[in-house]
């Protein structure tokens, strides 16, 4: 097994958020990452290195030319406008809701915030471009060990990514990495490619990339958005459209789900995989299905993790697994680890 790590996700360290109401330390935070890099080597599982480089052309496969543009250039626009701001995040305050337009990018900062963002909850520091960019690396790394005829790779990276849609950020998610990777397999000449989102969060930006086409699969089980973030998206009726009709699958459940029923979730979205012919397979690995994690509502617990992955290895897939959520800090690398160990020894 290869790990392919972000060493330079700390360079994205958010100071706050807006979580329901108020400004709150951030939840998604570096130790995040070192957390899992620090189980896997005392695991000793497999090798660690760092992501190869591509061009900025494979963003433009999902991501749209002027969003990535904004992305690239936000941190220094936000600090013309006063050179204070270098000392403080940037957040959005207003948003295009219906009626008004989104095809006309602002000249305002502000403006421009919130036409390429939907919530107040990601900070934009001065180091989320260069480690989204390189996160995006580490799961187009990923995907190509796989074309290269490994069974398992992981990306470890923050920030995550499965939120993040082709033109828009939110969710702690600027770059979708997921999304990213089944891609560049379709690229690589794979005719049909999954994408898993286990992430207790649905992964709505994934969905919405992917949702009008019939060569990615896109499979989530996650908190029913009646009650939980996303809210908007990730509904059971949501099976895709035009092209892609029946290629999305939604398994919403409530709050306080524990692991059997979890795991019937899991053996549904896997069947319907297989159904669907898919030659690799992309796992949005986010961890916050945790009993601990602070901003979520399943119950499972450290151990399940490693009959979760052993589970997606009966698949017989190659597996690229990328790093999502997961905010119960002390407990995320035993329980990323677990999945990747239960996975390589299956």
């Amino acid at each position: 097994m290869i790990t392919f790590y972000n060493h330079l996700h700390a360079q994205h360290q958010g100071k706050f958020e807006m979580f329901r109401g108020e400004l709150v330390p951030c939840f998604e935070v570096p130790a995040r990452a070192d957390h899992v890099l620090a189980e896997l080597r005392r695991r000793q599982l497999g090798t660690v290195h760092h992501p190869d480089a591509f061009g900025d052309a494979v963003l433009e496969r999902i991501h749209a030319p002027r969003y990535l543009h904004f992305l690239k250039n936000a941190w220094a626009d936000w600090v013309a406008l006063d050179p204070a701001n270098a000392g403080r995040d940037a957040l959005p305050s207003v948003w295009p809701i219906r009626t008004l337009r989104s095809d006309i990018v602002p000249d305002n900062f502000a403006a421009r915030m919130g036409l390429f963002s939907y919530d107040a909850g990601s900070p934009l520091t001065a180091g989320t471009w260069v480690a989204a960019r390189a996160g995006a690396d580490c799961a187009l790394s990923a995907a190509q060990r796989l074309v290269l005829g490994d069974k398992l790779a992981f990306a470890l990276s923050r920030p995550p990514g499965h939120h993040a849609g082709a033109d828009f950020f939110g969710g702690y998610c600027f770059l979708n990495n997921a999304a990213l990777a089944a891609q560049y397999l379709r690229d690589s000449g794979l005719d049909r490619v999954a994408v898993l989102d286990i992430d207790y969060h649905h992964g709505n930006g994934t969905q919405a990339i992917f949702y009008d086409r019939p060569d990615v699969f896109f499979a989530s089980i996650h908190g029913d958005p009646h009650t939980e973030y996303p809210f908007y998206l990730g509904h059971a009726d949501e099976t895709g459209s035009g092209a892609g009709l029946g290629a999305n699958l939604n398994i919403p459940l409530p709050r306080g789900t524990g692991f059997a029923r979890w795991l019937a979730a899991l053996d549904q979205a896997l069947d319907a995989i297989t159904q669907f012919g898919a030659q690799a397979l992309v796992v949005s690995l986010g961890m916050d299905t945790f009993a601990g994690d602070p901003i979520s509502g399943f119950t499972l617990q450290s151990e399940d993790y490693l009959r979760v992955g052993a589970r997606l290895a009966q698949v017989g897939l190659p597996t690229a697994m990328v790093f999502e959520g997961g905010y119960a800090v002390a407990e995320v690398g035993v329980n990323a680890v677990n999945v990747l160990e239960g996975f390589y020894r299956a």
